[in-house]
């Protein structure tokens, strides 16, 4: 899934300036990649945060530059909010990237039926795949899972041509009984998608850059 972003070049940087923009409405970005050199952007908050909900990981960007990027990292505000800041890799369409996709529950366990707990042990895994292939999800099927069961790395429907980086032997989502060790755990209906890299970060941090 690919959507455009428009993005205008900054002529200053630092978190004075990072502050100015974010007040007029603007989120700081940084390009790189394919070994050329850095590119200060700011990009509208509105536009971005509709290519969020979207579940777009590469964007086509325009304006100051023309060029298709991976949404690397964003940063968000101290309340999750909104994004501050957001790192864009440079890409094309036949390379393949490495990124980090969220799980999503597919089912209902005949284990959950019979007493058990379902529990979400892996919240994302890895895949390496071409730019057009990201899903904004990865499903994790659990109709058979059962108690004392797992659903490991290795059995998740990936996109034709991906593979997996995490290790194909991690569980995934297991079912146990009361008392049994417990990571997380989820209901059975399938969850709201995730949002690219929700972590929220005090205002101001991550710009290394800058």
């Amino acid at each position: 899934m690919s959507d455009s972003l428009e993005v205008v070049t900054r002529a200053a940087t630092g978190t004075r300036e990072s502050r100015r923009l974010r007040r007029q409405g603007l989120v700081p970005a940084i390009l790189y990649g394919h070994g050329e050199k850095c590119v200060d952007l700011a990009a509208k908050r509105e536009a971005l945060e509709a290519v969020i909900r979207h579940g777009s990981r590469v964007v086509d960007l325009t304006g100051a530059v023309k060029e298709s990027a991976l949404i690397r990292e964003l940063q968000w505000d101290t309340f999750g909010v909104q994004p501050i800041h957001v790192d864009l890799l440079r890409v094309s369409k036949t390379e393949r990237v490495k990124v980090k996709v969220p799980i999503d529950l597919r089912g209902d366990a005949p284990g959950h039926r019979a007493g058990g707990t379902v529990n979400l042990v892996l919240h994302e895994v890895e895949i390496e795949c071409t730019p057009d292939q990201i899903p904004e999800k990865i499903h994790a099927q659990i109709a058979a899972l059962e108690v004392g069961g797992a659903v490991k790395v290795h059995d998740l429907e990936l996109p034709a041509g991906a593979v997996a980086v995490t290790d194909g032997d991690e569980p995934v989502v297991t079912c146990t009984m009361a008392g049994g060790k417990v990571e997380e755990a989820v209901a059975v209906s399938p969850a709201e998608p995730e949002v690219i890299g929700r972590k929220p970060t005090e205002e101001g941090e991550g710009e290394a850059a800058e």
